[in-house]
């Protein structure tokens, strides 16, 4: 009977200590369940956070290049708008200059006795006229380069259409103000997303 007692005593005290650590048990599983609850909670945090970081990346980047390419059509307007103002004024100058050689011609037709020095007027305005043509072709020859590399950088850009025939300047800027419109409404698009 006392090995009896003594046998339940200790098996009491088995069973009173198995009830404790399955006791701890559940609250080990039920912490690790929370703490893995927490770290996915984390995790998820982490990769939406890395997400919004990339999406915040590519419109920096996207504004950076939208502000270059800006840059590059500003510069491009105003080196036009330089080769249209010297294009007009030689062509004014040259206008001026043929009118002087009419009135010269007409001068050495009544003035025989200054027949020497008015030729020798009228071929040194030929003369300058030769170098103003020259000059005019140089320049048409450089805004055509120019205007060529605008066509270029234009219609190289993915989704515009290669032109068809010979553009004017309003059709080129008109293309090139399509790619800016297309670029701020997509990174408009690109904000709202990410807001959402």
């Amino acid at each position: 009977t006392g090995a009896i007692s003594s046998l339940q005593r200790q098996m009491e005290i088995q069973e009173s200590k198995l009830r404790r650590i399955r006791s701890e048990k559940e609250m080990l599983q039920k912490q690790l369940r929370e703490q893995e609850a927490q770290l996915q909670a984390v995790s998820d945090k982490f990769c939406s956070l890395t997400e919004e970081q990339k999406q915040e990346e590519m419109m920096v980047m996207m504004e950076e290049e939208n502000r270059n390419l800006q840059q590059v059509v500003l510069e491009q307007e105003a080196q036009l708008a330089e080769q249209n103002k010297l294009i007009s004024e030689l062509q004014e100058t040259i206008g001026q200059l043929r009118a002087e050689v009419v009135t010269t011609r007409l001068h050495l037709l009544e003035q025989k006795q200054a027949q020497k020095e008015i030729q020798s007027q009228a071929e040194a305005l030929q003369h300058k006229e030769l170098q103003t043509r020259v000059a005019l072709e140089r320049i048409s020859t450089k805004f055509e380069r120019y205007r060529s590399k605008i066509i270029q950088a234009t219609f190289s850009v993915e989704g515009i259409h290669d032109p068809q025939g010979e553009l004017t300047d309003e059709q080129l800027l008109e293309a090139m103000q399509k790619i800016f419109n297309e670029r701020t409404e997509f990174q408009h698009m690109l904000r709202n997303k990410g807001s959402r």
